[in-house]
């Protein structure tokens, strides 16, 4: 989740996207994305375990700034909204 391109970022775990990602856009969840308003979806990654996903998360998160900004540009080099991705 980002608030703007190049903005704050954060990167999170679940097992139900798009029912987590509503809750961040509409300022649900308390915490770093509703502080700095992380409301566009800009990567996801899917994985075929919790487990895994957690492994990841924690990859991710224990990486650099540059790291995660490459993540995002590789696939989303706009920064666009991946919500309509997502949504049933």
């Amino acid at each position: 989740m980002a608030n703007r391109k190049h903005g704050a970022v954060y990167t999170g775990v679940t097992s139900d996207l798009q029912r987590r990602v509503w809750q961040h856009r509409e300022g649900l969840v308390d915490g770093f994305t509703k502080k700095y308003g992380c409301k566009l979806l800009v990567w996801f990654e899917l994985h075929a375990t919790m487990e895994l996903a957690i492994l990841r998360e924690k990859q991710i998160k224990g990486g650099s700034r540059k790291k995660k900004v490459a993540l995002i540009e590789a696939e989303n080099a706009d920064w666009f909204d991946l919500w309509h991705r997502i949504r049933v």
